[in-house]
């Protein structure tokens, strides 16, 4: 069993998020803190600059807000902006989790030149990394 899980959730992919919170839950047992991390995505400053004054303040809120409604009241939920593999990396380096479970698609053509968030995170991670498909 692993006591501090990090389960990375993109709310646009509900079913396979909903796997990974699964496994967490069986590989965290019942002593185990599971903690749901949704990355958004930065937006330029030249961008940013034109949107409505508190347009992206509200967007994270009701991020947050989704995702605390899909993974339920038993799991931390966490949003941050940035890149997603490597903002996934130093999350999971600043809580100290020890276990990594994030769902994956299956690959296609595009994955074999850019390479998947999970593919990243598997080589990357400096804890153990459970894939989820």
């Amino acid at each position: 069993m692993y006591n501090n899980v990090l389960v990375p959730v993109a709310l646009d992919h509900a079913p396979t998020a909903e796997a990974a919170l699964k496994v967490a839950r069986l590989l965290a047992g019942t002593d185990g803190k599971i903690s749901a991390l949704t990355v958004v995505e930065g937006i330029p400053p030249m961008v940013a600059n034109e949107l409505p004054a508190g347009m992206l303040e509200h967007q994270r809120e009701a991020t947050m807000e989704a995702l605390k409604d899909h993974v339920g009241g038993d799991i931390e939920a966490h949003v941050v902006t940035g890149h997603a593999a490597r903002t996934i990396l130093d999350f999971a380096e600043r809580i100290e989790a020890d276990c990594i479970v994030i769902a994956s698609h299956d690959p296609g053509i595009q994955d074999y030149f850019l390479g998947s968030t999970a593919a990243r995170v598997v080589r990357h991670a400096h804890c153990a990394v459970h894939v989820v498909r």
